[in-house]
């Protein structure tokens, strides 16, 4: 959780950012949970360390906010939490998933919400709920959003952005909760929240708590992934915002609904009239992170030994799926696996073919987006993961074979995404440029031999995944 303070030009403030960190709860049946009460907690204390940064003769205009999509979580009539807050990785779903895929028309689903049928979203989510959760499926009158619930404590009014309705699945693109689904899925629509773009006027114990905030217009939160797409500049097809954090995103931003999203791709909205388009994959920094962990390396030089090592050398085909997966196929019940290994390979091998096996998924998906919406020249990388790894960046320009902007200044694209779009509000009307940053050039024998790659790998993906479906 972080929170910080921008200027009028939407440049961040020196010496402003809170930073609080905060777990989710994962097991091995694919639970990955929050309790809502702790993370309003922490929402709560971010906003208050960091207007105690500003001072408080300071007064703040507008307020964005960043939050991720797909987090569901159920409140009863009093408004009180009958379920943790789900988030988009958990997995315990992936039965019921594959339930409505075969009971539903799949593919006209997306085509109306922009979002398949997979466990990262609502619907899967609420008919395990329905199935699994007791009396606390009775006991629920409102399915939400963690932003709502937020909103809801603030301004003691429920409501949603079209950014975060979106991301739910449960949307159509075109406007209003989808019928269909909505009574599969054995729900009311008044269950489900209305859309609001914006609010002002907080409670009066928050109003006094936070004087800074007494005349601030707050933003509806917005999806996290379209924010960076704000954040870094990408805001037409011409440029893709590459994003890597825990997880990973590739996207793009167009003012038009696409007439067909190629397989694989999802489609959700900024606010009304913006559409952000892209692949999602459920394994990023945290694939980084499990692969340093469990083969004890040390950091100390690693990415100058891997980038020493080349391209496609290791000979291992890797499915990086331990998080399960999301772009391309998003099959609901997925699981990573090492093909090549002999008492040659070294630690250093297996984490190289990891790291390219994340960037071919990406390739796959700029190519899925080049039938979409064609034309971009060139991505925008963000986010700790890639920033901080230039062998990693430059294996993604290679794969994908296109130029890559890395931006050390767009660490937090989100959060600077959510200060764009707060201008935007107050009137202030700018086009956020690109952040200087670092060119990574794609290196034409090393795409091929990426290409050559990324036929192994869905090889590997069509026996192992598609094989057992």
């Amino acid at each position: 959780m972080r929170g910080l303070l921008f200027d009028s030009e939407a440049h961040q403030v020196p010496g402003s950012e809170t930073r609080i960190e905060h777990a989710p709860r994962l097991a091995a049946d694919g639970t990955a949970e929050v309790d809502v009460p702790e993370l309003e907690r922490v929402a709560l204390r971010a906003i208050d360390d960091t207007l105690a940064l500003a001072g408080r003769e300071s007064q703040i205009a507008a307020v964005g906010i960043s939050t991720f999509w797909h987090g569901l979580a159920g409140l009863d009539v009093n408004l009180r939490p009958t379920t943790p807050l789900i988030l988009w990785m958990d997995t315990r779903s992936w039965q019921q998933s594959k339930r409505l895929r075969a009971e539903l028309d799949a593919e006209a689903v997306r085509a109306r919400t922009g979002c398949p049928i997979h466990p990262s979203y609502w619907p899967s989510k609420l008919a395990w709920l329905r199935e699994s959760a007791g009396d606390a499926w009775s006991r629920t009158d409102h399915w939400v959003s963690f932003g709502d619930i937020l909103f809801q404590r603030l301004f003691g009014e429920l409501a949603t952005s079209s950014s975060m309705a979106s991301g739910t699945g449960l949307r159509q693109l075109a406007g209003g909760w989808d019928e269909e689904l909505v009574e599969r899925l054995g729900l009311k629509e008044r269950q489900l929240p209305q859309e609001r773009s914006e609010m002002r006027g907080l409670k009066p114990d928050f109003s006094l708590q936070w004087p800074q905030l007494s005349g601030a217009l707050w933003v509806t939160p917005a999806g996290d992934g379209a924010l960076a797409n704000l954040g870094t500049g990408c805001v037409d097809p011409g440029l893709r915002a590459l994003t890597v954090g825990t997880s990973g995103a590739l996207r793009t931003m167009t003012d038009r609904l696409p007439a067909q999203l190629a397989r694989g791709l999802w489609c959700y909205l900024l606010e009304p009239g913006r559409y952000v388009v892209g692949g999602s994959v459920s394994n990023g920094g945290n694939l980084h992170a499990w692969l340093l962990r469990t083969l004890r390396l040390d950091e100390a030089g690693l990415d100058e030994r891997l980038d020493r090592m080349g391209p496609v050398s290791t000979c291992l085909t890797f499915l990086p799926l331990l998080a399960g997966e999301r772009s391309l196929g998003f099959a609901p019940h997925a699981s990573g696996a090492i093909a090549g290994l002999t008492q040659a390979t070294t630690a250093e091998e297996i984490v190289r073919a990891g790291l390219e096996a994340v960037a071919l998924t990406f390739a796959g998906v700029d190519s899925a987006l080049d039938q979409t919406a064609p034309g971009a020249r060139r991505l925008v990388a963000s986010g700790a993961a890639i920033v901080s790894s230039p062998a990693w960046a430059q294996m993604m320009a290679d794969a994908i074979g296109k130029p890559l902007l890395v931006s050390h200044s767009a660490m937090e694209a989100s959060s600077q995404g959510a200060a764009e779009l707060a201008l935007q509000h107050l009137g202030i009307q700018r086009r956020p440029g690109l952040q200087p940053g670092r060119n990574v050039e794609p290196r034409k024998a090393a795409h091929e031999a990426y290409e050559e790659a990324y036929r192994r790998q869905r090889w590997l993906y069509s026996a192992l995944i598609e094989g057992s479906s």
